[in-house]
């Protein structure tokens, strides 16, 4: 079920950006009264078309983009046969170079518009979620990766580059982690230390998955929901049950539980739990399946914060978010092409994209954020000055602009080939890499039962409340 609401999600969202996309080509293309012939979302074959007008509206079978075809214009299609006859007045050639530009340019800007339009909206009606830094009353959880960069389980952030922040995301903001030269300064126990980023630190984060996993709030929690037909259902977990031991492996955080269910997949383990409504402790004999799950989803007992906004406020930040989203894609494209990333590491296609951006559950908000975000980078990648992309085209009529002289009906051909080329290398790459990355980097789903001799030693709830699950 995850997997068809993760395919669902992509599918959904690159519908909507796409169709939006092109329909800002056909839109200014109509406007200058250029012929648009087909407006395509998806790829052939054909699933349903409908002529109106001049124009065939419809949808293809393959659901990874879509095209509009405006009659005189060097386009994936390479219908040039026509293109050495005298120009139509409804051509694409025939119009001034000034139209053709916006024309090419109409679906980089919906899509550059919709993104802010979408960071507003949700600014203005859901205002912005944040954990407040002064939350972490049990500091930060170091993941490997953090770890190795020197940060330590329990640390509390006190300043990023000597700045206080008040907001935990601001430690993890991409601006300061493409920065050479950041730092952290946490508390640890009596001492203040300072963490230094090392140089090789964004090749490190793009093969731990590039989500800024190195560190995140350390996160006490309380059973929220048990899943029917797994583990933790069959054992007696119930909603409310705080989890304080997986075979005698003290559990205090959420992100301590899938390390220690690891080497249990597929065998039974003893959880100790703390009985919300009876603040006793109970043993538990639960299945762990061969992804190292239990089968409940967690309720985190860190308090939240929203932060309201008006309408001109909100304007300014989801212009603001629009903005970072842009930089950070320069920034990554400039760390690939400097060596200093590597393009494998890096680069997704849809199976990656739906993977990291939506996940296996659904939500409005999580849904319209991630389709903000894929709408601005659309935008970005379109630009980029590659013939076949509307980048290419607009290279092109610039050129045109300035030297009074169209390139020549031959290069634009053999341009928009090898464009083409460059483009479809770059999609089987990303599809292969996708792909790779499921083979090499993925769950690894083989069961690994290494059954311990159990202890019988107790654990009484007042140990609870010392492991931070008061």
């Amino acid at each position: 079920m995850e997997i068809i609401i993760m395919i669902g999600q992509l599918i959904l969202s690159l519908s909507i950006l796409v169709g939006l996309h092109e329909a800002g080509h056909m839109i200014s293309a109509k406007y200058f009264g250029m012929r648009v012939s087909k407006f395509f979302i998806g790829f052939p074959p054909t699933v349903y078309s409908k002529q109106i007008g001049e124009t065939e509206y419809g949808i293809g079978s393959i659901p990874l983009g879509g095209f509009v075809k405006i009659e005189g214009m060097i386009d994936e299609s390479l219908d040039t046969q026509n293109l050495n006859t005298i120009p139509e007045p409804w051509e694409f050639r025939a119009k001034p170079a000034w139209q053709r530009l916006i024309v090419m340019l109409g679906g980089i800007i919906v899509n550059f518009l919709l993104g802010i339009v979408i960071f507003i909206s949700l600014i203005w009606l859901n205002g912005e979620y944040f954990l407040p830094n002064k939350e972490l009353k049990n500091g930060i959880y170091a993941s490997k990766l953090g770890e190795e960069v020197g940060f330590k389980t329990g640390d509390k952030i006190l300043n990023v580059n000597g700045k206080p922040i008040r907001k935990f995301n601001e430690a993890l903001n991409p601006e300061i982690i493409f920065d050479a030269n950041s730092y952290y300064t946490v508390q640890r126990g009596s001492e203040e230390v300072r963490i230094n980023l090392p140089k090789d630190f964004l090749t490190k984060l793009s093969k731990d998955g590039g989500k800024s996993t190195f560190i995140s709030p350390a996160q006490p929690f309380e059973v929220a929901l048990v899943s029917d037909g797994l583990g933790a259902k069959a054992g007696g977990m119930k909603p409310g049950d705080k989890i304080l031991a997986i075979n005698d492996n003290p559990i205090s955080f959420f992100q301590e539980v899938r390390p220690a269910l690891e080497k249990y997949k597929c065998c039974t383990v003893n959880v100790k739990v703390i009985r919300k409504d009876s603040d006793s402790v109970v043993n538990l004999t639960c299945n762990v399946n061969k992804n190292a799950q239990l089968g409940f989803v967690p309720k985190s007992l860190l308090n939240d914060s929203t932060e309201n906004f008006g309408f001109f406020t909100s304007v300014t930040k989801g212009f603001n978010s629009a903005i970072q989203i842009i930089k950070i894609n320069i920034f990554g494209f400039g760390k690939i092409f400097s060596g200093e990333v590597s393009a494998s590491d890096s680069v997704s296609g849809p199976i990656g994209i739906a993977k990291n951006f939506f996940g296996g559950r659904f939500s409005w908000i999580n849904f319209w954020t991630n389709t903000a975000i894929l709408s601005l980078i659309l935008a970005f990648m379109n630009l980029l000055p590659i013939p076949a992309l509307d980048g290419g085209h607009v290279v092109f009529l610039l050129y045109e602009m300035i030297v009074r002289r169209a390139p020549s009906l031959k290069f634009m051909e053999w341009a928009q080939k090898i464009g083409m080329i460059l483009v479809l290398s770059l999609m089987v790459f990303a599809f292969g890499n996708d792909i790779f990355k499921q083979f090499t980097t993925g769950k690894d789903d083989s069961c690994k039962c290494v059954q311990e001799p159990q202890s019988t030693s107790s654990i009484q709830p007042k140990a609870a409340a010392n492991s931070g699950f008061n």
